[in-house]
């Protein structure tokens, strides 16, 4: 095992070539310095310095040394900052949908740059997920798509379409073909009762939990698929009381956190709340 403080005399000596100063740097005496540095030598069994008297080189051994000495000497600095430092608990947990994690990239860049010894741990995925996974405290703060009547922080309607693939409609088919989320996700209630109110046969065509690939899978004629407008794409058609299938209004865009949440999650909550246009 190699002991920290002689990595950090080897280090000093090789940046400084010269023990004097390299003793200066470390707050020791020069001999002291030059015992350690002696002490790693004898460790390896090979010469990690070549000294004279007007100048100090490094052996190819010790060039090999030096880049694994500043590396553990940096991970033993981040594991002290980690644990007992300005980096202690500096972790804020975020959770929010696919289609919001990349919208939110340089809000949170900039929200770090503020905070600079804050560390952001973003989960994306199904918003059933996120909620359970806020229950079990495993997340911080979240925002999440949900059925209106659940009382968050904040919150705004979230608007659906009803979407068919423009090039190859799946509405025209019988059993007409369904895109929808995994049981469980959102919306998927609300599309099969639609056609069942309706008397429409219709089977699942294409299944996924992946928002984006709900949407593309749809646009290029999978199945009929009931997402937020801002998913729409090129590709899609877009059905409504043409087709029998009334506006779905009661889904909203929610955030929350909790009581007792830190000043700098509570912060953050405002920043994507005025982001996200979300009314408290």
């Amino acid at each position: 095992m190699f002991s920290p403080q002689l990595l950090i005399s080897f280090v000093a000596v090789c940046e400084t070539l010269s023990f004097t100063r390299a003793a200066d740097r470390v707050s020791l005496s020069q001999s002291t310095v030059s015992l350690q540095v002696k002490r790693l030598e004898d460790l390896l069994g090979q010469a990690l310095l070549e000294r004279s008297s007007h100048q100090v080189e490094l052996t190819e051994e010790g060039e090999r040394l030096l880049s694994y000495a500043r590396r553990i000497i940096a991970l033993n600095e981040e594991a002290h900052d980690a644990l007992t430092g300005a980096w202690r608990d500096g972790v804020l947990r975020l959770g929010m949908p696919e289609d919001f994690a990349v919208p939110t990239v340089e809000l949170l860049a900039a929200f770090s740059r503020q905070q600079p010894h804050l560390r952001l741990d973003v989960t994306s995925g199904l918003s059933a997920d996120l909620h359970a996974a806020y229950k079990r405290e495993e997340l911080d703060l979240i925002l999440v798509k949900q059925r209106r009547g659940q009382p968050p922080r904040a919150a705004r309607r979230e608007p659906l379409l009803w979407l068919d693939s423009l090039a190859y409609p799946a509405i025209e088919r019988t059993p007409v073909s369904l895109a929808m989320f995994p049981l469980g996700g959102l919306y998927r209630e609300e599309l099969c009762g639609a056609l069942d109110a309706l008397g429409i046969r219709w089977r699942v065509g294409y299944c996924s939990g992946s928002l984006a690939a709900l949407a593309a899978a749809s646009a290029a004629g999978l199945g009929v698929t009931l997402l937020p407008a801002s998913c729409r794409l090129p590709g899609h058609r877009t059905l409504g009381p043409a087709e029998g299938l009334a506006e779905i209004t009661d889904f909203e865009l929610a955030l929350y956190y909790r009581d007792d949440a830190p000043a700098l999650t509570a912060a953050l909550a405002e920043q994507i709340a005025a982001f996200c246009r979300l009314e408290a």
